[in-house]
């Protein structure tokens, strides 16, 4: 029995290899996320290696872009405006028009301008979204989900084919619609979601093409779009008990997978569709054939909007051109492959590549094998990305790769504790492969890791004057003039005190980067000292004004702390130094929360980490930003820690029913937020905690479903 035992556990080549892949098996039947990860990176390289291809020429965009920004005034337009470029895209022959931006609030007697215009054009598709979870809109009432849910009617599919069981079948759920007012949705011949849903890493590769909301099914905006394109062919959802069996348009399969998601086969970069601004549209610039027969598709490529999108193509991509890109592959068949089949492929490519370096190395001298298993390595990846650009079939390369290598890597270990130990260039092979002291020096500096790509640490600013277009309307228009010109003047130099680079004007509002061109190791100290400069100098300023009988203005500051892009980017003609990254977008999303909870200055849990033992912050909320899964904390920026003794009668408190809030102790939390507003009646977070306090007292959460994170809707 021992011996036989002995015999068992003695190791073999062959025993790795078996050992190897059956590990490799189990981690890919179980898709292990670490290597999901490396998979989905390969994917994006083997795309952009591809190079761009030619789009079909059957859509093209319509851009709100600088350009048009900078001419027609900043976003959002008069609803006139949109119903004008309504009008000029059907004067000029275009056949299917799509929006990707939704109109979900009223804007006066501008909206039954733009409905008349959409009924005229009877072409358009509107553009919605869905919140997939309650957490993002709080608790609506049925009423209310339910007028959602009529007012996207036009979205469901024409026909759905239900096997019995299919209504377990994994499709993506939403909780609500986000439709467009009554007054447009009535006008519009159809409709269609615009959600885009991002992998792991945060990338975009696949679009969802139906949702479930409420039991019935809808289409997404470029379906939608297309189907109309295409005179309204048959549309025909297949539904079995595993999931989505097959979308057909018209004779056209369509190659989902058992959710409704397509896999996106991005032609190219951000610019392979065409793109025409607004502004040269509706200034009669582009020839009228260059819209004759078309699909366009209206949507932000403003960087000021935040409408960008991580695609395997980098992280400043046009969501408008993700659309462009499903249509283009719908209408050409131009499809990446992945489905149960190809999954198939891949077990075969694990066995097969794993038995090949396992018999084939340990029967060849040290060199040879050397020689053999990159030759089997280039090849393989030689034969996976010809196969990928020739096919568009998406075969997995990271774990047939892995399993190679492990199995040389476990035979190289095998040889050298047991056959050739002696042999001077077997030890000098394993030695190259497994050296301890390259790999100490990449732990001390992760950087070499990275190649190329000006990636830093840097805090960003954003201040907004609140209400600026109520405070336009009182002044003259050289009163505006000067008192903005005064106000950015004093902004600026605060910005300047604290050695900050001014990055742009967006209007009224400013934006400012610390940290770049020159290195600041306490870069978010200056930005908050920024903006707690620039709240002091308001004060000074609204003293002035209102001597002068000018209005009253108030501004909001935003701050934050991370990895951002930053260099020199625009067109050869004209560039900008500037930043980009949801560390900016993040830094923008606060300033613009001021609003919703009534304070002057937000930073962020990251910035926070940095000033806390100089600055007197309080903590307001955990968020949960759109498009982010882990919420962020963020703070009010009160000023410098020696003067903490003027805020904490009423911080306290607040951090009490905070607490209190997030335990669910509704009663007690608003005990001690009217305690804070005895002691500073206009304070705004104590205003705002009652009031969800009392909103969620009489409609409470399910149980086990409370965090105490709020969620920001807004891009």
């Amino acid at each position: 029995m021992n011996g036989r035992m002995r015999k068992i556990l003695v190791v073999t080549p062959l025993k790795i290899t078996i050992f190897v892949i059956f590990i490799a098996l189990v981690l890919f039947a179980f898709d292990a996320p670490f290597l999901r990860f490396m998979e989905l990176k390969a994917l994006d390289l083997r795309m952009v290696s591809r190079g761009a291809s030619r789009a079909g020429g059957e859509t093209l965009i319509v851009a709100i872009d600088e350009k048009s920004l900078a001419e027609l005034g900043r976003w959002p337009w008069p609803r006139a405006t949109i119903a004008r470029l309504v009008d000029v895209l059907k004067g000029y022959g275009a056949k299917a028009v799509g929006f990707d931006i939704i109109f979900a609030e009223p804007a006066g007697e501008s909206d039954a301008a733009l409905a008349r215009a959409i009924q005229r054009a009877g072409n358009v598709t509107l553009g919605y979204f869905f919140h997939i979870t309650g957490q993002e809109v709080g608790h609506l009432s049925r009423g209310q989900i339910a007028a959602g849910q009529e007012a996207i009617a036009n979205s469901r599919f024409p026909t759905v084919r239900v096997e019995a069981g299919a209504g377990e079948a994994p499709l993506i759920r939403a909780y609500a619609a986000q439709p467009n007012i009554p007054a447009l949705t009535g006008a519009a011949r159809n409709s269609g979601f615009f959600n885009s849903l991002q992998d792991s890493d945060g990338v975009i590769r696949w679009a969802p093409l139906v949702i479930r909301h409420q039991g019935q099914l809808y289409t997404s905006l470029a379906l939608s779009l297309l189907h109309q394109y295409l005179d309204r062919p048959d549309l025909v959802l297949n539904v079995a008990g595993y999931g989505v069996e097959g979308i057909r348009l018209g004779r056209e399969e369509i190659p989902a997978d058992e959710s409704g998601r397509l896999l996106i086969n991005y032609l190219g970069p951000g610019g392979t569709f065409p793109h025409h601004s607004v502004c040269d549209v509706l200034a009669g610039r582009l020839k009228p054939e260059t819209f004759r027969g078309k699909i366009v598709l209206v949507g932000a490529t403003a960087t000021g909007i935040y409408d960008m999108r991580v695609t395997p193509y980098g992280s400043v991509y046009p969501g408008v051109e993700i659309h462009a890109n499903v249509i283009d592959n719908i209408l050409h068949r131009n499809f990446l492959i992945h489905s149960g089949w190809t999954r198939l492929l891949d077990l075969c490519a694990i066995v097969v590549m794993g038995l090949v370096m396992g018999i084939a190395v340990p029967r060849m001298k040290a060199l040879a094998g050397i020689a053999l298993f990159l030759a089997l390595i280039g090849a393989f990846v030689a034969a996976n990305t010809a196969i990928f650009i020739r096919y568009s079939l998406w075969l997995n390369m990271v774990y047939p790769l892995l399993t190679m290598i492990a199995i040389y890597l476990g035979i190289a270990v095998y040889r050298y504790v047991t056959e050739e130990r002696e042999k001077k260039k077997i030890r000098g092979a394993f030695q190259y492969y497994l050296n301890a002291s390259v790999v100490a020096e990449i732990l001390k500096d992760p950087a070499k890791l990275k190649l190329g790509g000006d990636k830093r640490n840097l805090s960003v600013i954003f201040s907004d004057i609140r209400g600026f277009t109520a405070i336009s309307e009182k002044l003259s228009p050289e009163e505006l003039v000067h008192l903005l010109n005064e106000y950015l003047t004093a902004m600026t130099d605060i910005v300047f005190r604290y050695d900050g680079l001014l990055d742009k004007y967006i209007g009224d509002a400013i934006m400012a980067v610390f940290g770049a061109p020159l290195d600041q190791p306490d870069h978010a100290l200056h930005a908050c000292r920024t903006g707690i400069g620039m709240i002091g100098e308001l004060e000074r300023l609204r003293k002035k004004w209102s001597a002068e009988g000018r209005p009253e203005v108030a501004i909001g500051v935003g701050i934050n702390t991370g990895d951002m892009v930053v260099g020199n980017m625009g067109s050869q003609m004209r560039f900008d130094y500037t930043v980009m990254g949801d560390s900016v977008n993040l830094a923008s999303r606060l300033e613009g929360a001021n609003k919703e909870y009534g304070t002057s200055i937000l930073i962020s849990e990251s910035t926070h980490e940095r000033v806390r033992d100089e600055l007197f912050c309080r903590e307001i909320d955990a968020v949960r930003v759109k498009g982010k899964e882990r919420p962020v904390r963020i703070f009010e920026l009160l000023g410098e820690k020696g003067d903490a003794a003027r805020w904490q009668t009423f911080t306290v408190p607040f951090e009490r029913g905070l607490a209190r809030y997030r335990a669910c102790r509704w009663d007690e939390a608003i005990r001690d937020f009217r305690e804070v507003l005895g002691i500073r009646p206009d304070d705004g977070p104590a205003r705002l905690y009652i009031e969800r306090c009392e909103t969620i007292k009489d409609c409470p959460p399910p149980e086990g479903e409370w965090d105490g994170v709020c969620t920001m809707t807004r891009k």
